[in-house]
Formats: structure tokens, sequence, C-alpha cells
């Protein structure tokens, strides 16, 4: 298989490359949501999508699963990681702690998706993408 290695090693990931790997995928499910809602015109598509995969949104939807003990021990472990992570630059739209947030958030996403549990992500995607479009006024 051609991913095999990696499945292997995610365990021992650096928290960063997790992180890395969990940015895409998170905004793949994210423009996947936008485009089953109907949305299709491409500056629509990017405001909508930022009120998701900024840090400030990535980091709020973190809090909001500690806050209701939604992520597994394991899970919990590697956001820590993802947190604690030093990645030598802060986006200049945002602040170290979020930053840092929103790091541990596609830390998990990541990591769970090197593991192939795609199951646990689409549970946890269904919930995040619910709440935060009913947050966002749900025009989404």
């Amino acid at each position: 298989m051609l991913f095999e290695e990696t499945h292997k090693n995610a365990k021992q990931m650096n928290a960063l490359a997790l992180a890395y790997m969990g940015d895409a995928v998170y905004e793949m499910y994210v423009r996947r949501y936008l485009l089953e809602r109907g949305k299709v015109k491409p500056n629509l598509l990017h405001r909508e999508a930022t009120k998701f995969v900024s840090a400030k949104a990535q980091a709020t939807i973190l809090k909001e699963l500690l806050e209701n003990d939604a992520l597994t021990e394991e899970e919990l472990s590697v956001m820590r990681r993802g947190r604690n992570a030093k990645s030598g630059s802060i986006p200049k739209n945002t602040d170290v702690q979020t930053y840092r947030y929103s790091s541990a958030f596609e830390a998990v996403i990541g990591y769970l998706y090197l593991l192939n549990r795609i199951d646990r992500i689409e549970e946890l995607m269904t919930n995040i993408l619910k709440d935060v479009g009913v947050k966002k006024g749900g025009a989404i």
C-alpha cells in the first residue's frame, strides 16, 4: 500500500507534521461541506471557508471540544503535543495562543487521518460543521 509506512509512523510523527496533514484534511472537509450546501461562487466559497479554517475558528472549535470532553485520551495526548510544538513562526493575523490551539486541532485531525480513522474524523467533523454553521447564523 502506498501509505502503509506513514500509517505505521503516525504515532511518532512530529506534531507540526501532523498539523500540516490535518490542515489539508480539515480544509477538504470544509470545502466539501460548502459545496454540498450549494456554495459555488469562488469568492463566496473563500469567505465562508474562512469561518471554519481560520486559526481563530479552529482554536474556538478545539476549546469547545475540550469543554465537551469530546476527545479521547489518545487524541488529548496528540492535542497537547500539537499545542506545545514550537513552529518558529506565527502568522501575522493571530496571537501565539490562538495559533497553538489551532495547530493542536490540526494535529489531532492529521493524526486520525494518518491512522486511517476516517469514521472518527467523520464523527468529529459532523459535529464541528453542524455547530459552526449554527453559530454563524445558520446561513451555511
